[in-house]
């Protein structure tokens, strides 16, 4: 797999310019474009997302950046079988009915723009109650996080954020490490490198690297 030397500014407008090219064939005017940025805590999937919407916005493009830790489940759903159980990590740990209810469905074709940015603080561990945010049609949905493929969310351009799992391993706090078996679970189960439309390696996260924009994957 060839990967190519590019600074996170460089990628980020990359993509816009891609997410531009795109929204002109979008069926229909005032369609949403919604973007999965996937990887790991250690990736700081963020990071890219913030980019990618500082890119946009100049553009004319209204964005929306959506944390999936802000979709987590409630403790008494995580912690059903310990708080380092790594089944319930991979399967019960992440809202993903929520994600579909509140975040893709009213960014549907007819859909409202509509968006709850957060539904749970697992700080508190009670409902945000964040007021809704008005995404405008033609706008940009950037939904970013762990876990995120192998879920048919309909992203129309989807990143995966690797690292090696030598590097996974020194970036993850080491509270979280007992994570890890589930992000080698999900590499080798779920294969997110081969089903996102680009993949980005960040062993030094200082020097990422890239494949560029690859043929469309399902997932």
């Amino acid at each position: 797999m060839q990967l190519e030397a590019i600074t996170w500014q460089r990628m980020a407008e990359r993509l816009a310019g891609h997410l531009d090219v795109g929204a002109a064939d979008d069926e229909g005017e005032g369609a949403w474009r919604r973007v999965g940025i996937d990887g790991a805590p250690a990736a700081r999937t963020g990071v890219l997302a913030g980019e990618l919407a500082d890119d946009l916005r100049p553009r004319g493009r209204p964005v929306l950046v959506v944390a999936a830790e802000g979709f987590l489940r409630p403790a008494s759903l995580r912690f059903e079988f310990g708080r380092e159980d790594v089944d319930s990590y991979l399967g019960a740990w992440y809202d993903t009915a929520g994600l579909w209810r509140e975040v893709f469905g009213p960014t549907d074709p007819g859909g409202t723009g509509r968006v709850l940015p957060d539904l749970w603080d697992p700080v508190t561990d009670r409902a945000t109650r964040s007021p809704y945010a008005e995404l405008p049609p033609g706008g940009v949905l950037i939904v970013h996080g762990p876990l995120l493929l192998g879920h048919w969310f309909p992203f129309d351009l989807s990143v995966h954020i690797s690292l090696s799992p030598g590097a996974l391993a020194r970036r993850t706090e080491e509270s979280a490490r007992w994570t890890l078996p589930a992000f080698a679970r999900y590499e080798a189960e779920t294969g997110p490198a081969e089903l996102a439309d680009v993949l980005v390696r960040v062993d030094d996260p200082r020097h990422p690297a890239w494949t560029g924009l690859r043929e469309r994957r399902d997932g």
